[in-house]
């Protein structure tokens, strides 16, 4: 036998190898044979390095390293599911599609919890993988998904074929990259999907081999397939991974028994699922039924409930809120749940943890509600011991040791001192957060850094910073470049609208939607604070409790003087009415990163949000666009291991120009 035909027969024993470990789950070569030829392909290659092919198995080791991944615009746009919470939810989705189309049936798939791609093959070979992106472009990550074990290089079909599908990390290579990263002394992944995100994104693609990603497929574009359960078998047929456990449902009664079957087998699987995607099988009525800007009408995601956990009540400590408000709050031992790791939540108030009966040395559940914030649902009471502490109020302030005051009526205890210290920094930093000021750089630990050196201790405190230029710059990891970054911030954050400062303020009961609606009818500072009971009674949606507190605080002398020093200090004290225009923005949730040439931070906000669009200070699974100025920090990289849409500064332009 020739060393090419040795190399045609290496090839071929190892990607069929490949295909019935990494597809059928079902192993016929030995891992030390597997290795042995997989060693003697590369020595091959090695010294015959024209002979090497776009199939060949040693693609899987990746090598390439990448400066930047290329845009790619998807041949058809990728869209995304709506979500359903509930049977009934399902009910009316069902009633929708029936009214459209009566002979409907569905096709139940598992809602994988990764991250969406597209496979393009020409002439059978791979030529392009790419994530979601926007929808309509994406990123060029072909490279790393050649490295994943079950996408296959090769397929028997010459013509131009695209699948889609879910890149993910099963659990098991989750916790193995975890222990790795735990030993390096590396940030850990909060989840599976995270993990999966920052893996595929990885623009060295040795990097992304090593992560053990898998894929699972579920859309075939050819057009010719009648149904989903046959353009599934189809994929199966030419080598891809498809998820074994679909089904064929004739009605709704039999989604939910689908469901739920699912959601007791949820925790056994070997990867994360969220949820069941639902879709009308028959392909044809498709067009027939529609879709949406952003979501087709024949499919919906079923959303499991929050998954609960049980853990122990350690203790029940208390925060001083920047009104005064004593919140309780559960410390309970560490547990994982829905993917990261929690310790503590709010218990809100005494009336609640009184209601739930809710014990120190308790077994609880907890979930996180809204897939977010950690909740304690309830004490497991059979699993009470003698251990347990009943819960009894605090009657002094834990920071300053004032006795607290609960008003009939109201549920929460407050500290009435106005000179309490943890009253006093999280006022601070409730009005440079970004729901409120939106100060950037000026958060919750700089606050404090800053209030404990004496430079902060009101609102108006913030706008004279720049008089202390050369103290700030020598305090602890501070330094002349983030000194002049938080400044200009605080700069520009002047020209911010009414209803921000507003907010801004703490008023009880004054939200940031109330104080628009607030600022809304009475246009200027001047006139909020002359207004009286009776004329904020009478705006829409707010009652007597806010038309009071309002007053009240308008009423105050230290407030009074802490406006008129805003004043002084060149605070916008207008409202300005913002008429919002569609546009590729709309909706779309924005975080900025660096300096970018063409204008400020808070300029690109007002653009933004004009748009009705938002721009946020941190990165996060919710964003959907990264802005990438000159300069970028940390966000950049977060927001390559969540797998973000990265946008430079001239796209950015054309966007707004559209």
């Amino acid at each position: 036998m020739s060393t090419i035909e040795r190399l045609n027969e290496l090839k071929k024993i190892l990607n069929q190898a490949a295909y019935e470990y990494y597809v059928l789950d079902h192993p016929t070569l030995e891992d030390y044979e597997y290795d042995r030829y997989m060693e003697e392909l590369i020595r091959i290659e090695n010294e015959h390095p024209e002979w090497k092919t776009a199939d060949s198995p040693t693609n899987k080791i990746g090598g390439e390293v990448l400066t930047k991944f290329e845009k790619v615009v998807h041949t058809t746009k990728m869209m995304s599911l709506s979500d359903a919470f509930s049977f009934d939810e399902l009910k009316d989705f069902d009633a929708r599609v029936k009214k459209e189309a009566p002979t409907a049936t569905y096709c139940c798939e598992l809602k994988i919890d990764g991250l969406s791609v597209a496979l393009r093959y020409e002439n059978g070979f791979l030529v392009l993988g790419a994530t979601r992106g926007n929808g309509e472009i994406g990123e060029n990550i072909t490279n790393n998904v050649k490295t994943i074990k079950s996408v296959p290089l090769s397929i028997n079909k010459t013509n131009s074929i695209e699948v889609r599908g879910e890149i993910f990390m099963p659990k098991k290579s989750f916790h193995a990259l975890n222990e790795e990263r735990a030993l390096n002394e590396e940030e850990l992944f909060a989840n599976c999907r995270n993990a999966a995100a920052g893996s595929i994104r990885q623009l060295d693609s040795k990097i992304a081999a090593k992560r053990n990603l898998d894929a699972f497929l579920y859309y075939y574009l050819e057009e010719e397939i009648p149904t989903q359960i046959q353009a599934l078998e189809a994929m199966k047929e030419l080598g891809f991974k498809v998820n074994p456990l679909y089904r064929h449902c004739n009605t709704m009664e039999d989604v939910f028994a689908y469901i739920n079957e699912m959601g007791e087998k949820r925790e056994s699987l070997p990867y994360d699922i969220d949820g069941v995607v639902i879709k009308v099988n028959e392909r044809n009525l498709h067009p027939i039924i529609g879709e949406t800007v952003k979501y087709p009408k024949w499919a919906i995601a079923y959303k499991f409930p929050p998954e609960e956990v049980k853990t122990k009540l350690l203790d029940i400590t208390y925060q001083v809120g920047r009104s005064g408000v004593i919140t309780p709050v559960a410390n309970f031992k560490p547990v994982f749940v829905q993917g990261s790791l929690v310790s503590k939540a709010t218990l809100h108030n005494e009336d609640y943890i009184l209601m739930k009966d809710i014990h120190i040395n308790d077994t609880v559940l907890i979930r996180k509600a809204g897939d977010v914030i950690p909740e304690v649902v309830r004490p497991i009471k059979e699993e009470r011991t003698s251990e347990i502490i009943p819960f009894k109020m605090i009657d002094l302030c834990p920071c300053c040791k004032t006795p607290l005051m609960r008003k009939p009526g109201e549920a929460d205890y407050f500290c009435t001192n106005p000179d309490c210290s943890e009253k006093q920094v999280n006022r601070l930093i409730h009005f440079a957060s970004k729901p409120a000021y939106n100060i950037d750089s000026l958060g919750d630990k700089l606050v404090l850094q800053l209030f404990e050196a004496n430079y902060l201790k009101s609102i108006a405190d913030i706008f004279t910073l720049k008089d202390h230029y050369e103290e700030l710059i020598a305090l602890p990891g501070l330094g002349v470049k983030s000194i002049d970054h938080l400044l200009e911030a605080i700069e520009g954050s002047k020209k911010n609208n009414l209803n921000q400062l507003l907010f801004g303020l703490g008023i009880k009961h004054c939200g940031a939607k109330i104080s628009t609606l607030i600022c809304k009818s009475f246009k200027n500072m001047d006139s909020i604070m002359h207004a009286t009971f009776e004329e904020i009674s009478r705006i829409n949606d707010i009652g007597e409790a806010i038309a009071y507190e309002l007053t009240e605080f308008m009423k105050q002398e230290e407030n009074i003087s802490l406006i008129e020093q805003l004043k002084t200090n060149g605070l916008n004290m207008e409202y300005q009415s913002l008429e919002v225009h569609e546009n590729y923005f709309t909706n779309k949730k924005c975080v900025l990163t660096g300096t970018l040439d063409s204008m400020g931070r808070n300029e690109a906000k007002k653009l933004i949000e004009g748009f009705g669009g938002s721009l946020s200070d941190s990165v996060s699974s919710k964003t959907d666009i990264l802005i990438l100025g000159a300069n970028p920090g940390s966000k950049y990289d977060k927001a390559k291991k969540l797998g973000i849409y990265i946008m430079e500064e001239k796209e950015f332009l054309e966007k707004i120009n559209e």
